[in-house]
């Protein structure tokens, strides 16, 4: 099925390009060339997937992806020619599941934008509970009793897989492999980045609640099991 994708780039030519290739994948694609423009498309329709530059004129690529994550959960590949490690981790840190550098491969693009949209948690899974979470498959959340987490889809894929047996910990590569889209050359240290995320949005809903989440110390994560 297509999927509606907006392409917030301020160069017109790279904009073009991506379009291009998007819409050939079968996909409906928008462009905005304005990061506040772009803000008020995003919440005013309704779009599957985020591809983002960081320098954008009006609001930045960071700033675009902190609000629409939190807001309208979409997932987000930053297309970027800011290639140090620490723009990688300033851009998971606000939300986003991939990071692509320029100059880019309009093809893997396309083959990564591809991957984060058909990567969902499998829909028969019922309803599980781990200490204070539920995490529902079916509808695609986590929720702390009745309030839902607005976890990003990197940041529900962990939690999610930490959920398949708690108690049990997961390395950081084990986890990077259940990201969404493609996985290859994300950081370690991301999933550090998108648990500390999740830990913070815990503790926003309920204080405490974040302690089910533990760090094992030179394993990886996992969910505390109950009891």
């Amino acid at each position: 099925m297509p999927a509606r994708i907006l392409v917030v780039e301020d160069d017109r030519r790279t904009a073009d390009v991506i379009a291009l290739y998007l819409r050939h994948a079968g996909h409906r694609v928008a462009v905005e060339h304005d990061g506040h423009a772009a803000i008020a498309r995003a919440r005013r329709e309704a779009f599957d997937l985020l591809i983002l530059d960081r320098m954008l004129p009006g609001a930045d690529g960071l700033e675009i992806c902190r609000t629409l994550t939190r807001e309208v959960g979409v997932p987000v590949i930053f297309v970027t020619a800011r290639t140090l490690e620490e723009d990688r981790i300033a851009g998971f840190d606000v939300g986003a599941d991939d990071y692509v550098t320029k100059p880019f491969s309009p093809r893997e693009l396309v083959a990564r934008a591809t991957a984060l949209l058909r990567r969902a948690p499998p829909e028969a899974d019922p309803a599980r509970r781990v200490g204070e979470l539920i995490l529902d498959a079916a509808r695609h959340e986590v929720r702390v009793g009745d309030v839902r987490v607005a976890l990003t889809p990197s940041e529900r894929a962990i939690v999610m897989a930490l959920g398949e047996r708690p108690g049990r910990p997961l390395s950081r590569l084990q986890l990077i492999d259940h990201l969404p889209g493609e996985s290859q050359d994300v950081l370690e240290r991301t999933v550090d980045v998108h648990v500390r995320n999740i830990r913070r949005k815990l503790e926003e809903i309920a204080p405490g609640t974040s302690e089910v989440l533990e760090t094992v110390m030179g394993v990886g994560y996992r969910l505390r099991e109950p009891g």
